[in-house]
């Protein structure tokens, strides 16, 4: 009898199990995709970020390559904590969630009372030779936190004006803080990203709506109080009446894209990066990868970062049908964050959106950001991964229950 249970058993090993989870369409416990398209788009970014920023280094450094140099080193870094965050469940962020929203707050803190300033704006912290962006560890633990939120409270969003309004008055802090810096592109993002994931917990319209109509009313009073936002309102609806002033950055972003047009100059062949536009290889990288390889190569871009955020969302709905919330509506708001931030970006830079200082997602130049953006990636193979685990243990205990039972006929055969 023994014999025959450890048989059946056996023919349930982990790839079949895998592949009758999935219909033979793959036996492996992650998305292959994910990581693939990961691994595209820091090969395109560091590839173009090369080449935009070599004129700026060679007369900032006397070298060519070190802004490469150090992109590389931040792929490298990137790689290495997306594999560490791979190895450490999703219930340690389940717990930890309440924590990280306070540490997202001291560094927000730190940075206004100590921090870099660039261009005017203070959001940088110097550690040594590096420099932290504490905005982009905020988003990630904000949305973590949400999503731990959502889960706790989750019939109070629903039917309650109070569990509906606190973590708006979360964000509000976090809003402030980063008003400070200031950085409205990030709050901007952050608002967005909240509504959408209260809108899918299943927040009442009417709650939603006033939500909607205070913010826009909020946003147009910043613009309409500060010189520099209504600048790049008035430079944005028309960038060619003041191609030297206001509309420089955007006139300098439209050429590229114009002379791009559909295969490019080729590759290094770029001259709106030989310091004509500004920001070349962080906000503006997406105007020279089209100046060097047209509307070809944007489009190849765009069709990975909506492959990984098409990608994100089912895992979203996979989690959700698998009881699994914290997990769901996490994939959830880093699939939204990862579809605004690319939005903005690429609109900012081809004039359909107001010029904000936000990354292209995993291709800029910008540490904090393409390690922070890699940390969200493998969170979602992580929470991709402990579903096929999950699935892979009930097919388990189905084989193992199916054993039970057949060996119980075959004692009952016996007697």
């Amino acid at each position: 009898m023994q014999s025959t249970s450890h048989r059946i058993i056996q023919q349930f090993s982990l790839s079949e199990m895998f592949a009758n989870r999935h219909d033979h369409a793959s036996q492996r416990p992650y998305s292959l995709l994910l990581v693939l398209v990961c691994l595209a788009l820091y090969t395109i970014g560091f590839i173009i970020v090369t080449s935009a920023s070599m004129p700026i280094a060679e007369r900032m450094y006397d070298n060519p390559y070190h802004f490469a140099i150090r992109h590389g080193i931040y792929v490298l870094l990137a790689i290495t904590a997306a594999l560490i965050v791979l190895n450490i469940p999703m219930q340690f962020w389940r717990v930890v969630n309440p924590y990280l929203l306070f540490l997202a707050i001291a560094l927000l803190i730190i940075v206004i009372v100590n921090g870099k300033a660039v261009y005017g704006s203070t959001r940088w912290i110097v550690l040594g030779p590096i420099t932290v962006q504490p905005a982009e560890p905020a988003k990630l633990f904000f949305f973590l936190y949400l999503a731990g939120y959502l889960v706790r409270r989750y019939e109070q969003v629903q039917d309650n004006l109070r569990g509906f309004f606190k973590p708006l008055i979360v964000f509000f802090v976090f809003a402030a803080l980063l008003l400070m810096q200031p950085d409205l592109g990030t709050v901007v993002v952050m608002f967005t990203t909240t509504l959408a994931l209260l809108f899918l917990a299943g927040a009442r319209l009417g709650h939603f709506l006033a939500v909607i109509f205070t913010g826009a009313a909020a946003f147009a009073l910043l613009i309409a109080t500060s010189d520099y936002r209504r600048a790049r309102i008035s430079g944005f609806l028309d960038p060619w009446a003041d191609p030297f002033g206001d509309g420089y950055q955007l006139t300098q972003s439209l050429m590229a894209y114009g002379r791009g047009s559909w295969f490019g100059e080729g590759l290094g062949n770029s001259l709106q990066k030989l310091e004509f536009l500004p920001e070349a290889h962080t906000d503006f990288i997406m105007a020279i990868l089209a100046e060097e390889f047209g509307y070809v190569g944007i489009l190849i871009v765009l069709v990975l970062l909506f492959t990984l955020i098409v990608k994100g969302l089912q895992i979203s709905n996979l989690a959700l049908s698998n009881q699994r919330p914290f997990e769901a509506f996490t994939a959830y708001g880093i699939s939204i964050w990862i579809c605004l931030q690319t939005a903005i970006n690429i609109g900012a830079s081809s004039g359909l959106l107001p010029t904000k200082g936000l990354t292209l997602p995993l291709v800029s130049y910008g540490g904090s950001s393409l390690i922070i953006m890699s940390i969200a990636v493998a969170l979602l193979v992580r929470i991709d991964f402990e579903l096929r685990v999950d699935g892979v243990h009930a097919i388990s205990r189905s084989a193992r229950s199916s054993s039970a039972k057949k060996t119980k006929a075959g004692r009952g055969d016996d007697e």
